[in-house]
């Protein structure tokens, strides 16, 4: 079964990690230095041992292609992955003047009557963000996160790099260069961003008519961040190999401290009891040419058979 990298990552931290203190005071049994790989001909590596919502995926990806750092186009399609960041950076403003949010990823956890306060803080900034242009400029914005360093990578020389265009350039025109990578990880814009790359780069490769790609991720949340990560490379490896008239080929995932956090324990051996379905496929739409011209729309998963959700809180 495809899904069986994955499930096999989850068995091996539980089996062979040790606990480990993090930033956000959770607490996690961590591992460094794992890798999965995906064949892609086999299907699309969308995990079915719990719901996946690959319309969050979708969405998230097409942002970063466009070089969006913004979270308005996100709560415009209904896509909320990204909202604790920027809400962080609005209630640690001196404009914010609702009731105390500090902590809030923990707090939430923990107290009920403060989750509800919590959600309901949350649920007003996003209106906000949608509703209001300059709140949402001032607020929504991320800094130098994926899609600017993706588009809009900044030289010391004030000018800028678009590593996306010029992969796929290199894809094109010298498909046997060692030096397709794009990379998101500027150590002068670490501390300036909402949240440094967990995804920190990634390079191309092709032979026998395969585009495969290889990930490097420093930090990686196997429970919930890592299940969207890997549909997400294996979407953009997809949509790249179709402009540039390749098959999609593998996705290797390297993961450096690869954790799972110790309240998504129980869940991810609830999903450890669980058996995998057949992989989807994916759709493209025959019609789109750049993968910069997709919409939601026009990106599917046909036969998506999945095991129930499994809710986990993200640690900020």
């Amino acid at each position: 079964m495809l899904e069986d990298a994955y499930l096999n990552l989850a068995k091996f931290i539980l089996e062979n990690g040790q606990k480990k203190e993090d930033r956000t005071g959770t607490g996690t049994i961590s591992y460094f230095g794992y890798q999965m790989r995906f064949d892609l001909s086999e299907g699309f590596p969308l995990l079915t041992t719990k719901n996946v919502p690959f319309r969050l995926i979708k969405s998230e990806l097409l942002w970063f292609l466009q070089g969006d750092t913004n979270i308005r186009y996100l709560l415009q399609n209904n896509n909320h992955i990204w909202d604790e960041w920027a809400f962080k950076k609005w209630i640690t403003s001196s404009e914010y003047q609702g009731p105390d949010m500090t902590d809030f990823g923990l707090r939430a956890q923990n107290d009920p009557k403060f989750k509800k306060e919590y959600l309901k803080q949350k649920q007003i900034f996003c209106e906000k963000i949608i509703d209001d242009e300059n709140f949402a400029a001032k607020y929504g914005d991320l800094g130098l996160v994926y899609g600017s360093q993706w588009r809009n990578w900044k030289t010391s020389t004030g000018e800028a790099i678009d590593q996306i265009k010029n992969v796929i350039h290199t894809i094109k025109t010298n498909p046997n260069s060692r030096r397709m990578i794009v990379t998101a990880w500027n150590p002068e814009d670490v501390d300036n961003v909402a949240l440094p790359p967990c995804h920190t780069m990634f390079q191309f490769y092709v032979n026998d008519g395969k585009l495969s790609c290889q990930l490097y991720q420093r930090s990686a949340d196997v429970f919930l961040g890592v299940p969207f990560n890997i549909a997400s490379y294996a979407l953009l490896t997809n949509l790249i190999a179709k402009e540039c008239g390749l098959k999609p080929g593998a996705f290797i995932h390297t993961l450096g401290d690869a954790h799972i956090y110790l309240n998504h324990i129980e869940q991810i051996k609830q999903q450890l009891t669980r058996k995998p379905y057949k992989a989807p496929k994916l759709w493209l739409n025959p019609d789109k040419k750049s993968v910069f011209d997709y919409d939601i729309d026009d990106i599917k998963v046909e036969g998506y058979q999945h095991h129930k959700t499994i809710k986990g809180s993200v640690a900020v």
